[in-house]
């Protein structure tokens, strides 16, 4: 068994729909010959084990069950619990007449060794820790009624609630609550990571994640292709090796950002500055004219630029490499000039801000580029909702990416990177809320713009940049999440490309 710490590189890094890992249970089940009710047991057994360890003064549990296997794992943590002489009672959800199979056979054993149940009445107001072993993975419509208020009252109760398999009312395949979700402080999740668990409402709800195989053997996984792929800093920052010692700045790249238009001088800055503290070898900006001057005091390694129209981008794209669009660009006559320009140049491009409502309102399709919009943005790509961007997070990356092009980032808890071909999308699972502050966009932009500058294929560039700016993000946020800024990751970002 896996024992690891929130998005730790310790989990696996497949990611399945729900359908997969039952038919990977299957597998084990009918092809190898390994009894549901083993399987059971083993995931009762590695809940309890889990926690006794997060809470070991535990010594009263309340175990929430329904009527399929998650309520039967439920019902293997309740006897197990009994037998280590801690107090338990059982709230059963449901008919217990509905019980059937493994499920039942757990029931059955659980009131044999001497344990009770009783009905959805009101939550013991003393209990160390609520079980939630209320509904699985199978879960496709809104939670309503009974069942509705007994999570609320989980939500509501003083104790933390350690959820098994999945947070009860959470869409295992896509992240979203179902009506109402289980608030978990842990969730032990078996057999296969679920995708839905990493973006979205997934990581509000799931809070701890930790994992367990069941002992399920490694031939088994091979009967099935991973739907998406977990990223992590741990992962990507093998891409970033040592440069030789005769190394100069002609080797990295030169990235051209263009933005800032007046009154938006900030988020250009950020993006360049983020470029070469990612490594670029040199950055330029070009900008609205009455900014140059000031940019290049603050920053002086950025050779700033004043453009007044599309004309005098020229040179500075004959020099780029790769072009880093949209930050503060705005969407004036003179924004739109430039982006025009821009995208002229056949340049890979990173688009971003206001390059990506440009691009809404006249769309194009290339593979040289990185689009990375937040759910508003992508909206607009979308021609639909935020709401809509939300609700299934990876048909909207995917629909990005078939629309548009080249690679798509979906911005947000659990940002999605959507690559051509048939690579799984990939889900960052580092970050933290701390990013829900201004300019966080604008040094993502930079990252994945320098990172491409440097040599990186866009697809790499993408999922690295994304994984970097996040690694960052937690690293500062050791010192609090709230107040964190986009400009106090500059300092980390250089400390995590030099592994």
């Amino acid at each position: 068994m896996h024992r690891v710490l929130p998005w730790s590189g310790l989990l696996p890094h497949a990611l399945y729909r729900a359908e997969q890992v039952r038919a990977l249970d299957r597998v084990a089940i009918e092809e190898l010959g390994i009894p549901g009710g083993v399987l059971m047991e083993r995931a009762g057994r590695a809940a309890l084990e889990i926690l006794r360890e997060t809470w070991p003064g535990a010594r009263d549990l309340t175990v929430l069950c329904g009527t399929g296997n998650n309520g039967g794992d439920g019902y293997v943590i309740a006897r197990l619990a009994l037998a280590a002489g801690l107090a338990v009672r059982v709230v059963q959800m449901g008919d217990p007449a509905r019980l059937k199979g493994d499920a039942k056979a757990s029931h059955d054993a659980y009131v044999e060794a001497g344990g009770e149940t009783g009905p959805p009445q009101a939550l013991p107001h003393r209990t160390h820790v609520l079980v939630d072993a209320l509904l699985g993975t199978g879960l496709e419509r809104d939670v309503e009624g009974d069942w509705a208020a007994l999570i609320h009252a989980a939500n509501g109760h003083a104790a933390p609630v350690l959820a098994v398999d999945i947070p009860s009312g959470l869409h295992a395949n896509t992240g979203r609550v179902l009506g109402v979700a289980a608030q978990a402080e842990v969730t032990v999740t078996f057999i296969g990571l679920k995708q839905g668990m990493f973006t979205g409402r997934g990581p509000d709800c799931c809070g701890r994640v930790l994992f367990n195989g069941l002992e399920v053997p490694a031939l088994v996984y091979g009967t099935q292709i991973p739907s998406a792929r977990r990223l992590d800093w741990t992962k990507q920052s093998h891409l970033l090796r040592p440069r030789r010692r005769s190394a100069h700045k002609g080797e990295f790249g030169h990235l051209l950002v263009v933005g800032g238009s007046p009154g938006f001088s900030g988020a250009a800055r950020m993006a360049g500055e983020s470029a070469a503290r990612s490594g670029a070898g040199l950055v330029s900006l070009a900008t609205a004219p009455e900014h140059a001057a000031l940019l290049s005091v603050a920053r002086p390694e950025l050779m700033c630029h004043g453009v007044a129209s599309a004309a005098d981008l020229e040179p500075l794209l004959e020099r780029a490499d790769v072009v880093a669009v949209g930050p503060g660009l705005g969407r004036s006559p003179w924004a739109a000039d430039l982006w025009g320009r821009v995208l002229e140049s056949g340049l890979p491009l990173v688009v971003d801000a206001d390059a990506l409502n440009l691009l809404a309102e006249q769309p194009g399709s290339r593979e040289q580029w990185v689009l990375t919009p937040h759910p508003g943005e992508a909206a607009r790509l979308l021609g639909s909702t935020v709401a809509e961007v939300q609700r299934d997070r990876f048909s909207a990356v995917a629909a990005l990416r078939q629309q548009y092009g080249g690679i798509a980032v979906l911005k947000g808890a659990g940002t999605l990177v959507a690559a051509p071909g048939a690579t799984p999308p990939a889900v960052c699972t580092d970050g933290n809320p701390g990013m829900a502050s201004g300019g966080m966009g604008d040094v993502l932009t930079g990252l994945i713009g320098g990172l491409i500058a440097q040599g990186l294929g866009l697809r790499d560039a993408a999922e690295t940049g994304v994984c970097l700016h996040s690694a960052a993000a937690d690293r500062v946020a050791l010192q609090g999440e709230r107040g964190l800024l986009a400009s106090d990751l500059f300092s980390e970002i250089r400390t995590l490309v030099n592994p």
